[in-house]
């Protein structure tokens, strides 16, 4: 841990306290310790913060103090039923409304990228949006032998590089110094949660990256409904810039624009949360940055559209199962198999009672069934959650920090469209229908089919192993009057005919047990 990157942290630290960031957590929901905490904390804050409980340049200093402060400012501004509505209110603005570069660096940026391909990027305005990470154009594309075409030109920031690199490391210094001085703490493995929070933001920093990643998720949703995303111009595409089509829509927090074209929104509070649950579930790849400056209305179709990919999210079948089965549980009030999932995955540690963890469950799942979003206390079932946390001694999945996180940001932004809104009813169809396709015919078939291709890879290796067992064998009796050579030589034989033996044996069972 370095002077610098702690100095950093404390800084920073200092500054939120000062701008009032400690006021908008619920702080009466949270355990004792973090409770005094804030307390402390709130004791720093200017005087004007205390007195009208307004944050209003707490925007200027997230950014100050870096991307990732940011990213935090834009989560808490999508849960105005935890931070409160003038909070939200204020934090809004991190997400597309943040101070953008010097307009006269853009030529630049764009020759040094792209070479002679920058000229055919033509009529390019003001920044239309400006983000902690990047700020995007709108221009016009004039390809030889194409009709002109309206596209969107993203750039990341000069510099940003650094500033998340300095970020990253002031944030590994607090994950370690909570580690040092809470030992209770390591049980949330919060290095280990930057860490996964580090990677996913650098992979922000290439927008080559955030192409491909708009080209497989295509892929993912060409026969969908309801979800639509731009198209990547790949010509005019670098480390630092990325085009694509132009998006024509409204922007999804703009409630009175959406009513005037006619747009139902509980309609698109359903496509948008449906859309997220269909791709975590059933692609097992997401979007993982769905706040509202990412996401729009098409005034045409009401359907959503979702901008910027840069941070993606992604887990294996294992966890996609988990998650089904989990948001199934709760649909149907089986908190048994709700519990039971969490200690399969290991969220639970085995010394714990499964009939106790379905019974805390349960006093989360029931006061939640047959309510609407609006009479729902997020900051209370948060404080609840934590409490069984720390109960029954719950183990933070770094794997599934980015889809816990998209799932708080799709469910906030959902809600604010629809206060209505009834996650277990949205959610049943989507759910449901996945689950019923991995028990059917075609979900076994599918299983049989990646259990023969495992076996095609095991038994491909088996000539291999078989060459080098008779290579060892010819060199073992070229080298059978040298004794001392003997014991080495036999062990290598014992080793390569188990290796085979167990190869073969896999092969068996998986055949039988299909």
């Amino acid at each position: 841990m370095s002077i610098a990157s702690t100095f950093r942290l404390f800084h920073a630290g200092w500054v939120l306290a000062r701008e009032g960031a400690f006021s908008v957590l619920p702080a009466q929901a949270l355990p004792p310790m973090m409770k005094a905490g804030i307390s402390m904390a709130r004791l720093l804050e200017r005087r004007a913060v205390r007195k009208t409980g307004s944050i209003e340049r707490l925007n200027a200093a997230l950014h100050k103090l870096g991307p990732s402060y940011v990213k935090f400012g834009q989560t808490l501004a999508t849960r105005p039923d935890i931070v409160g509505i003038q909070a939200a209110a204020d934090l809004s603005g991190l997400q597309d409304k943040m101070p953008p570069f010097d307009p006269k660096l853009v030529p630049g940026i764009l020759k040094t990228a792209l070479g002679d391909k920058a000229a055919q990027l033509t009529e390019i305005s003001e920044p239309i949006a400006a983000a902690s990470i990047a700020q995007v154009h709108k221009a016009r594309l004039r390809a030889p032998g194409e009709v002109p075409k309206l596209v969107a030109v993203k750039m990341l920031r000069p510099g940003i590089a650094e500033r998340f690199h300095a970020d990253t490391d002031s944030l590994y210094a607090g994950a370690r110094l909570a580690e040092t001085l809470s030992p209770a703490s390591r049980r949330l493995r919060p290095t280990e949660v930057v860490r996964t929070l580090d990677h996913s933001m650098r992979l922000e920093l290439d927008l080559r990256l955030e192409a491909a990643a708009i080209s497989e998720m295509a892929e993912n949703i060409r026969n969908d409904e309801g979800f639509v995303i731009p198209q990547v111009h790949w010509d005019q595409v670098a480390q630092n810039v990325l085009t694509t089509s132009w998006m024509h829509g409204i922007p999804i927090r703009d409630h009175a624009a959406i009513d005037k074209a006619g747009i139902d929104r509980k309609a698109l509070a359903a496509k948008l949360l449906q859309s997220f649950l269909r791709h975590a579930i059933r692609d097992g790849y997401f979007h993982a940055d769905m706040h509202p400056g990412n996401l729009f209305a098409d005034p045409r179709t009401g359907d959503v559209i979702a901008v910027d990919f840069g941070i993606m999210g992604r887990i294996g079948k294992d966890e996609r199962r988990f998650l089904a089965d989990i948001l199934y549980g709760f649909i149907t009030r089986n908190y048994r198999l709700v519990a039971q999932r969490h200690f399969d995955v290991g969220y639970v540690p085995k010394t714990q009672s499964v009939e106790d963890f379905a019974l805390a469950i349960r006093s989360i799942g029931e006061p939640l069934h047959g309510r609407t979003a609006a009479d729902i206390s997020m900051a209370k079932v948060l404080g609840q959650l934590f409490t069984i946390t720390d109960l029954f001694d719950m183990q933070t999945r770094p794997e599934l920090v980015l889809l816990q996180k998209s799932m708080v940001l799709v469910e906030g932004v959902a809600r604010t469209l629809d206060p209505d809104l009834d996650i277990w009813t949205v959610a049943e169809p989507v759910v449901g229908e996945w689950l019923r396709r991995e028990e059917g015919p075609l979900g076994r078939i599918e299983d049989l089919a990646g259990h023969l291709s495992r076996i095609g890879e095991a038994a491909g290796r088996v000539p291999a192993l078989i060459a080098q067992a008779e290579l060892a064998l010819a060199e073992h009796r070229a080298m059978v009057n040298r004794p001392r050579d003997r014991l080495m030589r036999n062990t290598v034989l014992v080793v390569l005919f188990a290796a085979l033996g167990l190869i073969l044996a896999l092969i068996w069972r998986v055949l039988v047990g299909s």
